[in-house]
């Protein structure tokens, strides 16, 4: 009775090496010595059997027949055997394939030499039939073995690619304010308060503007709640689009209300983006006709800058950038307002 242990990989891969076809080529000049080994191996279960004469054939057969196990003789006319061991050894398609020699000498130097090359095994010619035969399973299973596990290497990696896009995708999900698509109040939160941190650790400017639409709950009234969430993706997109630096972060704050977090940000710089942002947004002119100061969608712009110390909460910043927004709100709007 045959005992075989079949590991965990054969089981994931439902591909048990006993069940796994054997490939033998024979490279030999001899004919003789071919002919002999395709008799020894003709009643055996699951082993083909190919047999190649000429040493400059024995690549582009071995690259065409896929071997599991390479018989090789190491004397031939043309290309030595140990030359030709080598020369599967740098071919990305024979790398791994098992080598036995066939020598009609049991000479350690010879023997040392063909390790060395790069060969697996050694027998002298003609083995035994049994030894034979229990040499190509062996070698045969060991090479199917290591393409198992190279499968299921590369199985694991594809599955944990696909897994980590997955994660990619649920955290940009959770990220992301479903309507307009830009960061949502969460992520907000979480952004300010690492680069509040490390503005208060580099005692560096850390600024922010509120973009308020104005008079957004007028439009719901007279155009609908679609095209009220229509003009909100547009709004959302031309704010993004004019905030693009690495380290800047648009989002929704809630509702008609949007945020820029600017860090390394002056005073000055977060008007100038600001009055950027307010313009790009008028130059859509996406029509409001019940707009009290335009006859098109305006928003209004609140700024702050601040240099956090030790103790300062992030929403101190927030309240100052708020109530500039609330200025530029009373002094008419469409129009920005930033605080110091």
């Amino acid at each position: 009775m045959e005992f075989r242990t079949q590991n965990s990989l054969d089981i994931a891969l439902n591909l048990p090496s006993d069940d796994y076809k054997i490939m033998v080529l024979l490279v030999d000049d001899q004919v003789m010595v071919g002919e002999a080994i395709r008799r020894a191996l003709a009643d055996q279960p699951n082993i083909d059997f190919h047999y190649c004469a000429q040493a400059d054939d024995a690549i582009k057969l071995a690259e065409q027949t896929k071997p599991t196990v390479i018989l090789q003789d190491l004397v031939m006319p043309g290309v030595d055997g140990l030359t030709l061991a080598r020369q599967y050894r740098l071919n990305p398609a024979t790398r791994n394939v098992p080598i036995i020699v066939l020598s009609t000498k049991d000479d350690p130097a010879i023997k040392s030499a063909a390790f060395a090359a790069g060969v697996n095994d050694y027998l002298v010619k003609l083995p035994d039939k049994i030894e034979l035969v229990a040499r190509i399973r062996y070698h045969s299973r060991s090479y199917i073995n290591l393409l198992q596990r190279d499968a299921a290497y590369r199985a694991l990696r594809e599955s944990q690619q696909k897994l980590q896009e997955s994660n990619l995708e649920l955290q940009r999900l959770t990220n992301t304010d479903g309507l307009t698509g830009i960061a949502n109040r969460r992520y907000f939160d979480e952004y300010m308060a690492a680069e509040w941190r490390r503005a208060t650790r580099e005692q560096t400017e850390l600024s922010v503007l509120l973009i308020d639409v104005d008079n957004f709950k007028l439009y719901n009234d007279s155009y609908g709640h679609v095209a009220g969430d229509e003009v909100l993706r547009q709004v959302a997109t031309t704010i993004d689009a004019n905030s693009r630096r690495p380290a800047d972060l648009t989002a929704r704050f809630g509702g008609e209300e949007f945020a820029i977090i600017l860090p390394s940000t002056s005073a000055g710089g977060v008007r100038l983006l600001g009055e950027k942002v307010r313009r790009a947004v008028e130059e859509l002119v996406i029509r409001h006709a019940q707009s009290i100061n335009r006859d098109w969608v305006t928003v209004s712009i609140g700024g702050a800058t601040i240099v956090p110390q030790e103790g300062d909460l992030a929403t101190r910043l927030i309240e100052a950038a708020d109530l500039s927004l609330y200025s530029a709100k009373r002094s008419g709007k469409n129009r920005v307002v930033v605080a110091e």
